[in-house]
């Protein structure tokens, strides 16, 4: 069998090398329900990995997607809560909503999954969330927002891409937050089982 041309050695080392990169690239996202997470990302200078990814129902109906980043792997609520560094949720919507109606249900979670004795501290925040999400008027099927944890910053909410003014600094807020899905009373308990990286 005649030898490969040189040409023909360095081409099928570059279609090679296109493979490998596609399977990488492929490699560093999860598909949940169409939405694409990435594996890994930067936070403020800081590497956060996903810790796990679900989808939010609501009857039957799929609501929207949501990933946990976090700098290491946790697979408790309280480890979730008690990880040091930024920390992010990130959320895409999986059908038009009314913006207003979902900061009201994102205001009940927290109600329903906070202790008594810090509810007076959150309302601040709460309210300030409610009116955030009110100004939004709606999210359409598409859009992303993200949740995130930033030490010596606070929480920040950034509705597709843009970062809304007046970060809340308590970190009991965050935490407050992120019960919401990972609390005694969930939004959805798939997802919270998900999002601490107990299935796909």
């Amino acid at each position: 069998m005649p030898a490969l041309s040189i040409p023909k050695v360095f081409s099928r080392l570059a279609l090679l090398a296109c493979l490998a990169s596609a399977l990488s690239a492929s490699a560093a996202q999860v598909d949940v329900a169409g939405v694409k997470l990435e594996d890994h990302l930067d936070l403020r200078g800081t590497p956060l990995q996903l810790n796990g990814a679900g989808v939010r129902f609501k009857a039957i109906f799929k609501v929207y997607t949501a990933g946990l980043y976090v700098g290491k792997k946790v697979s408790t609520p309280e480890e979730a809560l008690a990880a040091p560094g930024p920390k992010r949720v990130a959320i895409t919507m999986l059908r038009d909503i009314d913006a207003n109606e979902l900061g009201k249900l994102f205001t009940k979670g927290v109600e329903e999954n906070s202790p008594k004795s810090e509810m007076v501290n959150l309302i601040p925040g709460l309210l300030r969330m409610g009116q955030m999400f009110a100004d939004q008027k709606q999210l359409k099927t598409g859009d992303t927002f993200t949740i995130d944890w930033l030490p010596g910053t606070g929480t920040v909410i950034t509705v597709r891409g843009v970062p809304q003014p007046d970060p809340v600094k308590e970190p009991a807020f965050f935490n407050a937050l992120l019960r919401i899905w990972l609390g005694p009373s969930p939004a959805d308990w798939k997802l919270k089982d998900a999002l601490l990286g107990k299935s796909s």
